[in-house]
């Protein structure tokens, strides 16, 4: 049996006559009446969790999403999970719900780019390919997917890269992982998974007992200087990740804020602004990584900011030593 999570987004949208704007409408089983082939493919359990807009979602409701997740993926007769998810935040969700999730059984996450008033309303052929991919017994093992436009994308590389394109997601430097090809569910490669790390206080589908939400990203620009580093240090903030340039290096007018930030006790994670490669102390000069390196940060390896700030988040939840963190993130390298 395929369990199916419904929590908003475009697939659940319709245009609102009085203003012409994308609104959530749809409820789960209006969306599953538009797609009756999935009775072919697996036996159909559903709940409706929320109707949220991607951008309404917190990590907050990431984290009572994950143990919503859990606990149907603790039942024996469910043997995998679909969460229909809001674009402008599922590649957040997604990772967070790699990093938490413990199950090995398969746990796809969905969305639309055009809503169901619209004539190219891509939601029921993606909820067909997500639940035939969680349906198939080689997708288990392989963490949390995204399956869009028929590419099968993993949690850890899937970024969203248009605004509004059928192709809006794609894994840019290593590509899908897989394709739904005529139906036939087909992998290409296997990505790597997260570490064995584990809060043994968290609950057992879970691999932390807490979330730290309070995590800032903050990007680094031409001529920045540490006015935002500050603000984050003053509000009292648990971490900070900074997307730098390059292979992670900044103007060094932010090094001030970093310097106070890891003197009052809080993580700097460096992670890159360009989506694509890993941070590295390749540069010593004033500002460049390695000159970074002295003052304390903690690189993201291949993360992207979005994912970097989702993994501190989880990290925090587990330990808040420097050591610890650092070999969390060093998984990401």
């Amino acid at each position: 049996m395929i369990t199916i999570l419904f929590t908003g987004g475009t697939i659940s949208m319709k245009l609102d006559p009085a203003t012409g704007a994308a609104v959530p409408a749809l409820s789960g089983a209006e969306i599953l009446s538009h797609v009756p082939e999935l009775s072919k493919v697996a036996e159909i359990e559903f709940e409706e969790v929320s109707r949220l807009p991607g951008p309404h979602v917190t990590p907050e409701r990431m984290w009572n999403l994950a143990r919503r997740a859990a606990a149907w993926l603790d039942r024996p007769d469910v043997d995998g999970l679909v969460i229909t998810h809001g674009t402008d935040t599922l590649e957040e969700t997604a990772y967070l719900l790699d990093l938490l999730l413990m199950s090995s059984k398969p746990v796809v996450m969905v969305g639309a780019i055009r809503t169901a008033s619209e004539p190219g309303w891509d939601g029921p052929a993606n909820l067909l390919a997500a639940v035939r991919v969680a349906a198939d017994a080689k997708s288990a093992g392989r963490g949390v997917l995204v399956v869009m436009n028929e590419q099968i994308l993993t949690a850890s590389e899937v970024q969203k890269v248009h605004t509004e394109s059928s192709g809006s997601f794609a894994s840019p430097e290593f590509g899908p992982v897989g394709v739904i090809d005529a139906g036939r569910v087909r992998y290409a490669r296997m990505a790597p998974r997260p570490g064995s790390w584990r809060d043994p206080a968290a609950d057992t589908g879970l691999r932390v007992a807490r979330l730290e939400s309070r995590v800032d990203l903050i990007k680094a620009t031409s001529g920045a200087d540490d006015r935002f580093l500050r603000c984050s240090v003053a509000s009292e903030v648990k971490g900070i990740v900074l997307e730098a340039m390059g292979r992670g290096n900044l103007p060094p007018p932010m090094k001030p804020g970093i310097a106070a930030a890891i003197q009052a006790g809080i993580p700097v994670v460096i992670s890159s602004r360009y989506g694509q490669g890993s941070v590295q102390e390749r540069y010593g000069y004033d500002g460049g990584g390695h000159d970074l390196a002295k003052l304390g940060v903690i690189f993201s390896g291949r993360l992207t900011g979005l994912k970097a700030r989702m993994k501190l988040m989880v990290a925090l939840g587990y330990s808040s030593s420097d050591a610890e963190l650092r070999r969390i993130f060093e998984e990401s390298e």
